[in-house]
């Protein structure tokens, strides 16, 4: 399936510069969107257009695979916890190594291609992230969002830039912390009280029937999500999405879309009402 056939209509692409222009808009960018370099190309156009006609994009992205080929490497045996990576200090240091100094600059400078537009951070940076360890007593170097210094984030979108941040949190002692993508844009969406947060996954959005691919909510509430969880419809790594979702939409963000990132321009036609593009979820 593919979305270009929706985007011919000049007067459907007027009214969407009207609607969007100014938009605040967090996409956590992870999955096959970043694997397959012609969905990557797909997605960074999709933004730089976007970007161009006035929506205000932050951008926060994993690294898992890239993370994954490099343990691999060094032999390190990735382990997870209800779809979080576990992290011990030796497989910290290469999370940091491969989110900060690979996957986030190679996103920069893809945008960056024909025009500065982005700039790459991390928790670090003007202590952005400020982490909240989920076990302080071990060495498991997983922590949660504590707080949020997104003065940087708000100096960058006043001036036209695009942030890109990786995942990445530092706590008072100035120790790394590795932080789930999904939390992080979802934290990040909650502050800036953006209006849209958008997942891009390797799913077509919440199903009704895991073995059905078809089967696509199209829209849910807050209440019906929440039911989905308990109900184990939702499970895995799809939690920490939802549960983003959740939190930002009770914190102020107008909308939260989890979408398929391997299908083209979904991203560009998430944002166009007219289109049903992955489940939607509203308040």
């Amino acid at each position: 399936m593919d979305y270009s056939d929706k985007l011919a209509s000049f007067d459907m692409i007027h009214s969407l510069v009207q609607d969007i222009k100014g938009k605040k808009v967090v996409v956590k960018y992870g999955g096959a969107a970043m694997k397959d370099m012609i969905l990557t190309d797909k997605v960074i156009a999709n933004i730089l257009l976007l970007h161009d006609l006035g929506v205000q994009f932050v951008i926060v992205h994993g690294g898992g695979p890239a993370i994954n080929k490099c343990l691999e490497k060094l032999q390190i045996q990735p382990k997870f916890d209800k779809g979080i990576r576990v992290t011990d200090p030796s497989t910290m240091q290469v999370v940091q190594m491969v989110l900060a100094g690979q996957v986030n600059k190679n996103i920069v400078a893809m945008l960056n291609k024909n025009n500065p537009r982005a700039v790459g951070l991390s928790g670090h940076d003007s202590n952005l992230i400020r982490a909240l360890p989920i076990d302080s007593k071990s060495n498991n170097r997983v922590a949660e969002v504590d707080h949020l210094n997104v003065e940087v984030i708000k100096l960058l979108l006043k001036n036209q830039y695009i942030p890109v941040i990786a995942p990445l949190g530092v706590n008072e002692a100035g120790l790394s912390y590795n932080i789930n993508a999904d939390i992080v844009a979802g934290s990040i969406a909650a502050e800036l009280n953006a209006d849209m947060l958008i997942m891009l996954t390797d799913t077509p959005g919440i199903l009704k029937d895991c073995k059905d691919v078809n089967s696509v909510f199209g829209s849910l509430t807050a209440t019906q999500v929440t039911d989905l969880i308990a109900s184990g419809y939702i499970f895995g790594g799809m939690i920490p999405k939802v549960e983003s979702c959740l939190n930002a939409l009770k914190n102020g963000v107008s909308i939260a879309k989890i979408i398929d990132g391997r299908v083209p321009n979904s991203l560009l036609c998430s944002l166009m009402d007219d289109v049903i593009v992955g489940t939607t979820i509203k308040s």
